[in-house]
């Protein structure tokens, strides 16, 4: 039976210290929240497993996410992060690449100030070192980014990348983001990239949000990428600031029905499978 993955979410221990990017708008989130506090919603939802990923820039993370991927089952994969930009990134990686939870890496490229920052050369020469030990490479940006994400895909032909939370398009009732439509379908043109269905209720503008409002997000990326690229994630406890996890999962699934059985299980854990974890769809 093909599993059914939770390509995208997090593990922490709150401190301000550690976390500066929650304001007090995230109220809600600033908290621990621990595989204990994972295992229940993944297993209503009828979930195998997920892919833990990073959200703060710093190798004790790294440690501290493969430290609870070992000790719990149903932690698939982590996504940690390094410092790539640093001469001896080539050491981290095969440091960490030793350990089998590990299945790729990310930076938090929207929070750099510099919008040109993903095609730094030194940026570029740690990110290259990840074919070497196939590894994956998830990219963290806003779709103001999306024009030079394309020259850096192309810097990196034999890299999987996949797009996390569709690149941040700007989400409004009363207009939709054509610019990041545009860019976002160029960008899926390279086949080594893959695309998370995650984060889309956190960029929303309005105070409210519904199904048809994303569902031209939705529309575009499946046309765009396809479903055998396209990896259900639920960006928890993050979509907690404007969702429930079984309120966004129940959200992707009806936006999949139409799709045949065989996408639907793509979606919703072979393509995590087999692009994180190198298995083979069954």
């Amino acid at each position: 039976m093909a599993l059914r993955i939770d390509s995208h979410q997090h593990f922490w221990q709150y401190s301000a210290a550690d976390y500066p990017w929650m304001s007090e708008a995230h109220a809600i989130i600033k908290r621990d929240f621990l595989p204990e506090h994972l295992a229940p919603l993944l297993k209503s939802g009828n979930m195998d497993g997920a892919i833990a990923v990073q959200a703060m820039q710093h190798l004790k993370e790294t440690d501290f996410l493969l430290t609870l991927a070992d000790q719990h089952s149903n932690l698939l994969g982590v996504v940690g992060w390094i410092p790539f930009c640093s001469r001896d990134v080539e050491d981290h990686i095969r440091k960490y690449a030793e350990n089998p939870k590990t299945v790729g890496f990310r930076h938090i490229i929207q929070d750099e100030p510099d919008d040109q920052f993903m095609l730094r050369s030194d940026f570029n020469e740690g990110i290259r070192l990840l074919t070497r030990y196939a590894l994956c490479y998830d990219l963290l940006i806003f779709e103001q980014h999306l024009p030079q994400s394309r020259e850096f895909v192309d810097k990196h032909p034999s890299l999987s990348i996949i797009v996390d939370h569709v690149a941040k398009p700007r989400i409004h009732s009363n207009e939709f983001d054509h610019t990041w439509a545009k860019n976002i379908k160029q960008l899926a043109e390279r086949d080594q990239v893959s695309c998370k269905l995650s984060g889309l209720v956190t960029e929303v503008r309005d105070a409210e949000w519904n199904a048809e409002l994303l569902q031209p997000y939705f529309d575009t990326v499946l046309e765009a990428f396809g479903p055998k690229r396209l990896l259900f994630g639920s960006d928890w406890p993050v979509c907690l600031l404007r969702s429930e996890y079984d309120q966004w999962l129940r959200v992707v699934t009806d936006m999949i029905t139409p799709l045949t059985a065989s996408e639907h299980a793509a979606i919703m854990g072979e393509n995590a499978a087999r692009i994180y974890l190198k298995q083979a769809s069954v």
